[in-house]
């Protein structure tokens, strides 16, 4: 059937706008779609209570996302059926040429809904997985299987690297000849400015201008695992002690991380920032960051943070391997490694010098590699090559 004449239409969906790096990239695409002259438009869910949105990100990039609340929750066979049928409506209504999915539970309803509507194009990113160190193990396999049966009715499957495609795929999800490797694109921009910042946080904080500073960008939550940060920040500070650590966002674990620093004498040692906006100004005057994760995709904080010339020390999880030049731009250390994240950090604070090196080589790996440019590119190519072998203009 010939493709009618006008713009292709994209509607792309995720669980919910919490803060993190799949709603920051769901919608800057889709405000990059839209200017490249798709439709292109976002379909989200409502964020648990308690937890941030990033409402203001849309706001900033013009894109209104249509709201249907209960596509936030967890996976319901009583509220599920309703999601679905919403999905499935507005998908035959609009007859969208792609769907492409975010997240879990967006993969999943809006997957079978876009099945179902004879959407020609549907596409799922894997920005993690939950396959580890989330669920139970039944509800883990209850996963796995699911996400087999959604590779059935996927058009592609993308994944952020070849590590996170081996992974998947290597629990039987999809073929082979169904994924795609597209690493994640950011809006650097003001990362890439961050130095005009130079002096403001620490002005701020009354942080003296040669302590070393440390920071972990991350929502204070267990996957995160903030334990071995503070434990790598208490073995730093056997070392220097007078070295300050900043402890960046939100989430239900943070009274319990608050009393747990206490408990190891790092009251004058850690500050919790909560949630920021202006995370240039952070990296502008730390001399290192880190990330402690047990579990990830490709980390957003580490793209920003060399991005702003600030070099890192990250876990061996996801994709972080392909963000961190281990060696030139930071390290990568084991997980659940306190001592290996604490030596990775003293080399780093050992020599501002060298490190101001590391941070340049990190910026240079990362831009443009992650620019939301290229990633609007890239998937805007993906599109059309899967509608053209559809026999679709």
């Amino acid at each position: 059937m010939p493709f009618p004449a006008r713009p292709i239409r994209i509607e792309r969906v995720i669980a919910r706008l919490n803060i993190g790096g799949p709603a920051r990239h769901t919608i800057l695409l889709t405000r990059h779609h839209r200017d490249m002259g798709f439709v292109s438009e976002l379909v989200a869910g409502r964020e648990s209570p308690g937890e941030g949105n990033m409402l203001w990100l849309a706001a900033q990039n013009g894109v209104e996302p249509v709201i249907i609340p209960a596509l936030g929750r967890e996976l319901s066979p009583l509220r599920d059926p309703a999601v679905l049928f919403a999905l499935y409506r507005r998908f035959r209504r609009l007859r969208p040429d792609v769907v492409h999915t975010h997240t879990a539970k967006a993969g999943a309803v809006g997957r079978m809904a876009a099945w179902l509507a004879r959407v020609p194009v549907r596409i799922h990113t894997f920005h993690g997985h939950v396959f580890s160190g989330y669920f139970s193990p039944a509800k883990t396999r209850f996963f796995i299987e699911l996400e087999k049966r959604l590779a059935r009715i996927s058009t592609r499957i993308i994944v952020l690297g070849q590590r996170q495609q081996a992974e998947i795929l290597g629990l039987g999800i999809g073929r082979l000849e169904q994924y795609v490797q597209v690493p994640l694109g950011l809006d650097l921009s003001a990362f890439l400015r961050a130095g005009e910042h130079a002096g403001e946080l620490r002005s701020e904080l009354g942080i003296p201008e040669d302590a070393p500073l440390v920071a972990i960008v991350a929502r204070l939550v267990p996957i995160k695992n903030h334990d071995v940060f503070l434990r790598a920040a208490a073995l730093v500070s056997e070392q220097l002690p007078d070295a300050r650590f900043l402890i960046v966002g939100d989430g239900p674990e943070k009274a319990r991380l608050e009393a747990l620093a206490e408990q190891m004498g790092l009251r004058e040692q850690i500050l919790f920032l909560g949630f920021r906006d202006d995370l240039p100004r952070i990296y502008a005057d730390c001399d290192a960051t880190a990330l402690s994760s047990n579990n990830e995709g490709m980390p957003v904080a580490l793209i920003e943070s060399l991005a702003a010339a600030t070099p890192a020390v990250a876990t061996d999880v996801g994709e972080t391997r392909a963000v961190i030049s281990d060696g030139k731009s930071g390290f990568v250390v084991p997980p659940s490694d306190p001592g290996a994240l604490a030596g990775a950090l003293l080399e780093l604070l050992g020599s501002r010098e060298r490190a101001r090196e590391m941070g340049l080589a990190g910026r240079s790996h990362v831009y443009p590699r992650f620019s939301i440019e290229r990633l609007a590119s890239d998937l805007a190519g993906l599109y059309t090559s899967l509608l053209q072998e559809k026999g679709m203009r």
